[in-house]
């Protein structure tokens, strides 16, 4: 979290509260609210890896980066899922994008490994352009391509 004197603070399950929402979840899944997303499923973005953590943001981007790249990389031609959600307990700052690419978290991206309640489906978000999306697909594959699609899960 980018504090107003320009330090950084990570976002750790000691801190998360001071995170506050509305929270959003991208997949290319259609779900019910009132459902638990919890972790142990295979993940949207590495074939055969099992997720040990929930991610979400509260920024509804970045949830669309998350709907739009599942929804492209499972095949489909659909634009994926935004579903307003709330953490069922502690979280921390993603590392897959804190500091690592993104300093600050600028993405207000999270991960748990407790649950997330589906609380509604955001019917009127916005995609990122198709251009955009295929040359976030093009660096995923070069990254895949040079080993270097590691996730810290």
């Amino acid at each position: 979290m980018r504090e107003p004197d320009g330090g950084d603070t990570p976002i750790t399950y000691d801190t998360c509260d001071q995170v506050t929402g509305p929270f959003y979840h991208g997949t290319k899944a259609l779900l019910v609210p009132g459902v638990e997303l919890v972790p142990g499923h295979t993940s949207n973005f590495q074939d055969g890896r099992v997720s040990n953590h929930i991610y979400f943001s509260t920024l509804e981007a970045t949830a669309a980066w998350g709907a739009q790249l599942a929804a492209a990389l499972a095949g489909t031609d659909e634009r994926g899922h935004i579903y307003v959600v709330a953490p069922l307990g502690p979280f921390e700052d993603d590392p897959n994008v804190t500091d690592k690419r993104f300093p600050g978290n600028p993405t207000r991206s999270y991960r748990t490994r407790h649950a997330l309640r589906v609380l509604s489906e955001l019917d009127d978000w916005r995609p990122h352009p198709p251009a955009a999306v295929e040359a976030m697909l093009d660096s995923l594959a070069r990254l895949r391509e040079q080993g270097l699609d590691v996730i810290e899960d």
